[in-house]
């Protein structure tokens, strides 16, 4: 019987990768690992380096958090020279269902269960307990997401808006504006907020 859920997250810089047991609950991993993606001809190759042949075999789901938008179960990841393909990943899984979500909607889903003691306050305001929510990362991209509230749950939504043009506020940020255009053609927020930023 297979028992294993392979999980990971896959950004331009790194793939972090975790193995939990579904036997013994999925909120501590057996094994994790990160891997550079620079060097890396694909997702498949660095789930090979991660799974020994025993626990390839052994694995029930699959489902990554790939940095970028999803299209009909494939995604061309942002900041990265290859491709994800959830059909393929379950084939190279031997037919393990495998799933790919925007990386910034698996982060919205996981905020949603974060004890009170995790969050820090950066800014204290009166928020609206039914209000809309949004959820920025900055790291070798931009990720936003939204968490839109229906009334009784919270739905996470994918926003590729890290790619919205800058909107310079004064002369510096004009300039600033300015030579990201003549150097990348376009000067977007992830120009401006992010590692390379």
């Amino acid at each position: 019987m297979n028992t294993y859920i392979l999980a990971g997250d896959v950004g331009g810089t790194k793939v972090n990768i975790a193995l939990f047991d579904k036997e013994h609950g999925c909120t501590l991993p057996l094994r994790e690992a990160s891997y550079p993606t620079r060097g890396s001809a694909s997702l498949e190759e660095i789930i090979e380096q991660f799974l020994g042949l025993e626990e390839k075999g052994k694995i029930s789901a699959a489902s990554f958090g790939v940095a970028g938008p999803i299209e009909q179960g494939r995604s061309k990841i942002v900041n990265l020279p290859w491709q994800a393909d959830q059909t393929e990943l379950s084939q190279f899984l031997g037919g393990a269902p495998a799933l790919l979500i925007n990386d910034l909607v698996a982060m919205a889903w996981g905020v949603s269960v974060l004890p009170e003691q995790s969050i820090k306050v950066v800014h204290a305001g009166n928020p609206d307990p039914n209000g809309h929510r949004g959820l920025i990362a900055a790291g070798t991209g931009l990720g936003e997401a939204l968490i839109i509230r229906d009334g009784v749950r919270w739905i996470p939504c994918a926003s590729e808006g890290g790619h919205t043009d800058f909107a310079p506020n004064n002369k510096l940020e004009l300039a600033l504006a300015e030579y990201l255009m003549d150097r990348f053609g376009h000067a977007s927020y992830e120009r401006v907020i992010s590692g390379p930023g």
